[in-house]
């Protein structure tokens, strides 16, 4: 028996952040039936290390498992010796087997810092792709069109640019379409930029008797930068195995308008305390608070409630480029009444520099850095602002504004 008694307010969990549900009805006919449904996402085992852009949908299955369905975490170990095409101009060279199962051992590991272990299974596409002679796999690729193929928008760009794609490249769809068939999936989850390998297991299913998947589309997560996606290569990630200290200085960087699209994606509170929270900022309370909160329930559900507690403490000696101590102190600075002081006299009263000569040449050098960030512009500090300042390569404090 599901836990949650109201359909609606199940779709209202299950839709929270979802870029696309195909289609939304079936959805509700298949929750009406009172059963687990059973839950399908694919991942394959490109590289070892997540960051909280690939959470975003291993949270949308810990939600599908606190709502009493049965998640069920395929490892493409098979689909990864071929090389997914998805968003490549170039053919993506496969993996060899031992780096599949290197990759997959990490994967294990870091998904059950989110995932449940007892209400997920772990599937390998191998244990039925694998069985398949060469005639079962010809008649697997008699089910879709070249035509159809190259209506998928990378291959009709490297086919216009008259870009080489391998015949083998045209089944990597067709084999994750026949995943579904063989795990009997309700729900298939996947990036936005999966939509046309989810919808070919919906073809799939049909053409094999199976009741077609409903498809939920997960958008893809913006990294720290705010533009481009979140990516290693890109350095604007946080990753998974990252310490406390990091994951609490790149949090706290991050632009103040992302923090709700990360508070939307990446935590598990309710959305009507997270619009509270929004409402509280526009009217004039500190972002930064916000994120504080954000950052400490990302880094217990990753690491420990203690971690989250002292991460601050140890976030210093990660804000910025230069010689850092590994004690940051912490230093009060009052605002003797006023209402609120630039940042050139918080460096002064924090004794971050000399005088106010000396803090308008690190300024001007651009050589302050607020919690990890660079800092531009003219902010005000009030009360109750907790933050680490850099003022040049050594000098650094925790300072707490107090009245």
């Amino acid at each position: 028996m599901l836990f949650m008694a109201s359909i609606d307010e199940a779709l209202a969990i299950i839709k929270r952040g979802v870029d696309e549900l195909i289609p939304e009805d079936e959805l509700i006919e298949k929750l009406k039936e009172g059963r687990p449904l059973r839950i399908k996402a694919g991942f394959d085992p490109t590289a070892p290390d997540l960051h909280l852009g690939h959470t975003v949908l291993i949270n949308k299955l810990r939600q599908f498992q606190d709502l009493g369905h049965e998640v069920m975490f395929l490892i493409g170990d098979f689909t990864g010796m071929i090389g997914d095409p998805t968003g490549k101009s170039a053919t993506r060279p496969p993996l060899t087997e031992q780096q599949v199962a290197e990759n997959a051992v990490s994967y294990k590991e870091q998904v059950f810092k989110i995932l449940d272990p007892e209400k997920t299974r772990v599937m390998f596409n191998s244990d039925w792709m694998s069985k398949m002679s060469a005639a079962d796999m010809i008649k697997l690729a008699g089910q879709y069109t070249v035509a159809r193929m190259l209506e998928r928008d990378d291959f009709t760009k490297r086919y216009r640019a008259e870009q080489a794609i391998a015949i083998h490249e045209f089944l990597y769809p067709l084999v994750q379409g026949y995943d579904s068939v063989a795990m009997e999936a309700d729900v298939e989850l996947g990036g936005t930029d999966q939509k046309f390998n989810l919808l070919m297991g919906r073809i799939l299913q049909k053409h094999y008797g199976q009741s077609p998947q409903v498809i939920l589309t997960m958008p893809i997560l913006e990294g720290l930068d705010g533009v481009q996606k979140m990516s290693k290569s890109l350095g604007n990630y946080v990753g998974v195995n990252d310490s406390p200290g990091e994951m609490y200085t790149k949090l706290l960087s991050m632009p103040d308008d992302l923090l709700w699209r990360y508070f939307e994606l990446l935590s598990f509170r309710p959305l009507a305390e997270v619009e509270g929270f929004r409402e509280a900022v526009a009217g004039g309370a500190n972002p930064q608070d916000y994120k504080k909160l954000l950052a400490e329930e990302i880094i217990t559900r990753f690491h420990d409630e203690e971690a989250a507690r002292t991460a601050h403490k140890s976030a210093g000696n990660r804000v910025a480029l230069g010689e850092i101590p590994d004690n940051v102190p912490t230093v009060e600075v009052s605002l003797e009444g006023q209402a609120e002081i630039p940042m050139a006299a918080v460096l002064r009263l924090a004794g971050l520099v000399k005088n106010g000569a000396a803090a308008r040449d690190v300024l001007g050098r651009g050589a302050v850095f607020v919690d990890g960030q660079q800092f531009e512009g003219d902010r005000m500090f009030v009360e109750g602002d907790d933050c680490v300042i850099q003022a040049g390569k050594k000098k650094i404090a925790r300072v707490l504004i107090t009245a």
